[in-house]
């Protein structure tokens, strides 16, 4: 069987203890204010990511080295993704 029982038991432990805290009305409420903090900062995170300029993407500026230096390397993957977005 198990020849080292330590990890299921440490596993029990931290059940009880999380068991223990959620029962304990204050510790619940400490809890529960967390994990909404927490959601939110997550929140906040996830919406900065999906604010992105695609109204660059699929139109180089000539000026541009850099990006015009990219798209010939072959990423073509934004003037794509700009075509589908302005044909939908």
């Amino acid at each position: 069987m198990n020849k080292s029982p330590l990890k299921s038991y440490l596993l029990v432990g931290a059940g009880l203890t999380g068991v223990g805290l959620i029962a304990y009305n204050p510790s619940r409420n400490k809890l529960v204010s967390f994990t909404k903090g927490l959601k939110s900062r997550i929140g906040s995170f996830n919406l900065k990511k999906s604010n992105l300029p695609i109204e660059k993407a699929g139109n180089p500026d000539p000026e541009d080295i850099e990006d015009n230096k990219m798209v010939s390397e072959g990423a073509m993957y934004s003037v794509d993704y700009y075509n589908k977005k302005v044909q939908e």
